[in-house]
């Protein structure tokens, strides 16, 4: 008992240095005021967590039955997730030799109220939850606290709760190669260089299998740039892996699994999945597009986490996974997870999406809650990553990028091309950026790859949103006057943005001005670029201006998605879908032809000669 005591004083010691990373919302945590947490272990209160061992069946998550009792009960009490299980200050290391204990460790994984599910807890004293738990290379335990969030005394701490193998391969995501017929594979583990090689065994469905190896990245808390990040935030990443697999045929399906060999020679596998390749570039089929911003990521089980995003996030998962047969490539322009420094969030949001990105390529773009932070080179000089200045999203997803510490890169996808902007770094004229994006959208062959596609997280275009709005310049400053003369001269088709929690959809339009009058099918000649902003992926929404524009053509208050469907050379269809129940509520179509394309417009004219 004495040993569980100095456990239990050290989490209050760790738990009284908590910091609170800047973002939209209040972090969930932020709410208890955790430095007047006092130390009230009562032996006739206990937390049982059963069943102890979870992952028998080789499964990478499971609910956990979490039973509590309390002598004095409270409608204030509230339940506490925490990972590793032992928060002694004895386990932490110093970031700071000179500074005494309390040390700092990691913070709670989530939260939840002692009467969320157990109404009577207050007149019994007794309640329970039901919590999902995910494989995250690490124990749990679950902490019981009284007094509410603003004077928190902890009761008790349950016993610990392990997966039967926790360093096992989990949550792989795809993304295409810096070439058309190259898949890559990256997946997290808590195998190292030192443990085990990391392979991909894969092939043609109903043919022979390969193996591919596997790159092996980490990171440790010198790599954050800040607090959350590298204090209370901290959690260890693990080992991420990744694998090219290479000569793919166009179209075709394949299975694949990622697995260890140990150097006593044991196997250990993850499940079987499979994806279709990449169309050739310029190929003549349906292909179909998913687009969305800022969703983040949310608790199946209801508990308090980061934003509370609780249950956008999830209905947008949802819906792409109830329509994934009807999708080939997804792409999520920034604003990832959230994480904002607190890094288990991470791995929560990989398990959330497991069953998109294991299926098709899962494509990401930089946005700032992955990378702003002060004096790190980041474009805006804020704190919206929590210290993380990147570093986790470079790591965790693989991009073709030639440095993706400069998150731009293109990629093409049959009749796409997508030119995929880094709105954290300069994106101005005369910029290494500027460069990249010039000879992405000028390098395209248009005959072949009709359909032009400018991504990028923050709106480089045109918003209502109202904090853009109240700047006057419905954008962020300085995108549609650097870049706006690109996206003519090259015939941009459509501009998608988040980082504005809201859908919205324009006209064509070139410096302000609509360059045609259609709202819903378009024939002939755009002569104008149609911006849209699809940041309403699961974070909270946000409002817009009162003001009415000539340009804005659609716009929702609401959770949703954009899916983009090329059914040939000459036909596309653009459709924006809630999330709550996965229906179109807004769509246009484009019909032409590819003498549309070359046809002189406004600011895109060639030199001409006299000259016969």
């Amino acid at each position: 008992m004495r040993e569980l005591r100095l456990i239990f004083f050290g989490i209050l010691l760790v738990l009284g240095t908590f910091q609170v990373a800047s973002s939209h919302g209040d972090h969930p945590l932020s709410r208890i005021a955790i430095r007047k947490a006092i130390y009230a272990l009562n032996d006739n209160a206990y937390v049982k967590a059963s069943p102890a061992v979870v992952g028998l069946k080789g499964q990478n998550s499971e609910w956990v039955t979490v039973e509590y009792s309390s002598p004095n009960p409270s409608v204030d009490d509230w339940i506490a997730v925490f990972s590793p299980s032992n928060f002694s200050a004895s386990t932490c290391s110093a970031e700071n030799p000179s500074v005494n204990p309390p040390l700092l460790c990691s913070a709670p994984i989530k939260y939840q109220y002692a009467n969320y599910s157990s109404p009577q807890y207050k007149g019994t004293g007794k309640g329970s939850l039901k919590l999902m738990l995910i494989n995250q290379r690490s124990d749990f335990s679950v902490a019981l606290f009284s007094g509410g969030l603003l004077k928190p005394k902890l009761v008790a701490v349950s016993n610990k709760i392990a997966f039967t193998n926790p360093n096992a391969p989990v949550y792989p995501r795809l993304a295409q190669g810096k070439t058309w017929n190259e898949m890559t594979v990256t997946w997290t583990s808590g195998y190292g260089i030192n443990e085990a090689e990391a392979f991909v065994q894969w092939g043609r469905k109903g043919g022979d299998r390969t193996h591919s190896p596997a790159g092996t990245l980490t990171f440790d808390r010198g790599s954050m740039c800040g607090a959350p990040a590298r204090t209370v935030g901290w959690r260890d990443p693990g080992y991420i892996h990744t694998s090219f697999l290479k000569e793919l045929w166009p179209n075709a399906m394949y299975t694949y699994k990622v697995g260890h060999r140990l150097f006593n020679s044991t196997y250990i596998w993850s499940s079987e999945y499979q994806f279709k390749a990449s169309p050739y570039p310029g190929q003549n089929s349906l292909q179909r597009v998913v687009i969305f911003g800022d969703m983040g990521k949310d608790e199946a089980d209801g508990s308090n986490e980061y934003n509370d995003f609780q249950y956008a996030s999830l209905n947008t998962t949802r819906q792409l996974i109830q329509d994934l047969k009807n999708i080939d490539i997804v792409f999520h322009i920034g604003d990832i997870c959230y994480a904002n420094g607190y890094i288990s969030q991470w791995d929560q949001f990989t398990a959330q999406i497991e069953p998109i990105a294991s299926t098709v390529p899962y494509m990401i773009a930089s946005g700032n809650h992955e990378r702003d932070w002060p004096g790190t080179g980041s474009f805006y000089g804020n704190k919206d990553s929590g210290g993380e200045c990147g570093v986790l999203a470079e790591t965790m997803f693989y991009v073709p990028a030639e440095n993706r510490a400069k998150f731009w890169y293109s990629t093409d996808y049959g009749m796409f091309r997508f030119c995929v902007a880094d709105t954290e770094h300069d994106w101005r004229e005369g910029t290494e950026q500027y460069k990249f994006i010039e000879h992405c959208l000028a390098s395209v062959d248009r005959q072949k790859q009709p359909w032009l596609i400018f991504l990028a997280h923050r709106v480089l275009g045109y918003s209502s949103g109202i904090f853009y709005a109240v700047d006057g310049s419905f954008a962020e400053p300085m995108g549609r006057e650097s870049l706006q003369k690109l996206w003519q001269k090259y015939k941009v088709d459509i501009a998608i943005y988040g980082h504005v929690h809201n859908y919205e959809r324009t006209c064509p339009i070139y410096q302000n001005i609509c360059t045609n009058k259609e709202k819903n099918y378009y024939k002939g000649t755009l002569n104008g670029t149609i911006h849209v902003v699809a940041g309403g992926g699961g974070a909270g929404l946000a409002e817009f201006t009162p003001l009415q524009t000539t340009w804005s053509l659609y716009r929702d208050y609401d959770y949703g998605f954009v899916k983009l469907t090329a059914f040939d050379h000459s036909n596309l269809l653009f459709e924006y879908k809630k999330s709550s129940d996965g229906k179109v509520y807004d769509s246009f179509r484009i019909s032409r032809d590819y003498r549309d394309i070359l046809a002189c417009t406004v600011g895109s004219c060639p030199s001409t000669t006299l000259a016969s």
